[in-house]
């Protein structure tokens, strides 16, 4: 590479998007390599596992490389673009290889800072323009330690055969002692030996200056699994012949012209996974109710005609969500979340009103902040604000963070009913099915009026069933006598 005297190669790295994200996908370069960019252009658009967000370039320059394409994700901290731009030296941190080069080098060393001085702990971060810089010190890095004869003695009965001697230019590290930098790994990488149970201080890194990977994690679980099994084994018989094995390891086969395969990732991933977490963390109770909205209905379209409401959209989930508002002021402790780590019930006195949305990138549910004080026409605006900005995509991590309560309408898909999963950090969670003429009695005569079921799922360990049951009741009795709305408030 030619170096120029007045311009220097800086790398923009992939930003923490949301608070506590550890990747992203690219999903749109809007730029290519030999294009002029200005401080505050968005460069790209990427997707976390909250929200699509488009990133902005932090200095003036001429774009050099592009290091992954579309579809890629990147881990955070990764260079993904360099720009040349005018001045000195690029900082030491952002110096870049040639554009040729395939992919960027690993950010392998994480800062720590000296015990008690300012400036610990996570630095605050601005969408697109990385972490601030800190005066903190970079530890130095480890040497990778030689395997123990135990873990040798594991990969060789997983793999067959005696692994390949080490080196014999470093020697073997010491281990851990209490005081001791913990080991290097990268965040994804801290959270998949968290989420598998993993102790790093135990895990033998092979990356690059003694960095623990993906696979080393994989690895330990692998040596923990085979050293757990191993006493609890029955006398087997002899082996099996080659041929047996080799049908039992034959691969799953599936039919590629009649399937498709679509991977896991972004907001569907952190969405089955949040899911998954809820259900089996917070004990579910579901309610039922079915009720006449025959004059919620009535009500709604002559809201339609108050010229407080022009511009805005009226519908039966703008008096719903108005419904179950009046019913948390009149039952508060259902508006709260189980602190485990405190053994605390958190109650809430405001109320950030969740709406579940269905989105071409899967469910989201961005929530209403301070929904508890708006009128009625704020909460209709705010309504509507939500529901076209989800539909555009354009949904912002923080507009999903702090909710309190949600509400699902899977009437929209003409469906009765169901059992809806809290989401997580909540404590109840109301559906609203389809609104249809029904035969009722009323008034002492079986007539044909507007009907819908709602269902309420709550925590049972904060919400016991008489403060589920009095929601859910006070928010079907609001539904068919609409006038609570006044007398109750």
């Amino acid at each position: 590479m030619t170096t120029m005297t007045n311009a220097s190669v800086r790398e923009f790295k992939m930003p923490d998007v949301g608070e506590g994200l550890t990747e992203a996908e690219i999903l749109k370069w809007y730029v290519q390599p030999g294009d002029t960019v200005t401080d505050g252009q968005v460069v790209c658009e990427v997707e976390t596992a909250k929200a699509a967000v488009e990133l902005p370039i932090p200095y003036d320059g001429v774009v050099r490389a592009l290091h992954f394409p579309e579809g890629t994700t990147v881990d955070v901290g990764t260079p993904i673009i360099a720009v040349e731009v005018a001045g000195g030296d690029a900082p030491a941190e952002e110096a870049t290889a040639p554009a040729a080069q395939p992919e960027p080098a690993p950010a392998a060393e994480e800062p720590e800072s000296e015990s008690g001085s300012e400036g610990s702990g996570r630095q605050p971060v601005l969408v697109g323009y990385g972490v601030a810089t800190s005066s903190t010190r970079r530890r130095p890095r480890k040497q990778p330690a030689a395997p123990s004869p135990a873990a040798a003695a594991v990969q060789t009965e997983l793999n067959g055969h005696a692994p390949a001697a080490p080196a014999p230019a470093a020697p073997a590290a010491p281990a851990p002692v209490p005081g001791e930098q913990r080991p290097l790994a990268k965040p994804p990488v801290r959270k998949l030996a968290k989420d598998l149970g993993v102790d790093l201080a135990t895990v033998t890194p092979t990356g690059p200056g003694g960095i623990i990977t993906r696979e080393d994690v994989h690895a330990a679980v692998a040596a923990q699994s085979a050293t757990t099994a191993a006493p609890e084994a029955e006398p087997q018989a002899p082996a099996p012949a080659p041929a047996a094995a080799t049908a039992q390891a034959a691969p799953v086969s599936y039919d590629a012209s009649r399937e498709t395969r679509i991977p896991v990732k972004g907001v569907r991933k952190a969405t089955a996974a949040a899911m998954v977490g809820s259900a089996f963390t917070a004990p579910h109770v579901t309610e039922f109710v079915t009720v006449d909205v025959t004059r919620t209905m009535k009500l709604v379209e002559e809201l339609k005609q108050d010229k407080e409401f022009t511009g805005l959209r009226v519908n039966p989930l703008l008096l719903i969500a108005k419904a179950l508002l009046v019913a948390i002021k009149r039952n508060p402790d259902i508006n709260a979340s189980w602190d485990e780590a405190a053994q605390e019930i958190v109650v809430k006195h405001y109320v950030n009103l969740g709406i579940a949305a269905a989105t071409p990138r899967g469910l989201i549910v961005p929530n209403i902040k301070d929904a508890h004080t708006k009128t009625l026409p704020q909460l209709a605006e705010a309504l509507g604000e939500l529901v076209s900005t989800a539909r555009e995509g354009k949904t912002s991590p923080a507009a999903m963070q702090g909710g309190t309560i949600t509400i699902t309408n899977v009437g929209v898909f003409g469906v009765d009913t169901g059992t809806p999963i809290l989401n997580p950090g909540e404590s109840a969670i109301l559906a609203v099915g389809a609104i249809k003429p029904q035969p009722w009695v009323h008034k002492g005569k079986v007539k044909p009026r507007q009907v819908t079921t709602l269902a309420l799922s709550f925590d049972h360990r904060l919400v016991d069933g008489e403060l589920g049951s009095k929601v859910l009741a006070d928010v079907a009795a609001i539904l068919e006598q609409p006038k609570r709305l006044i007398t109750w408030a």
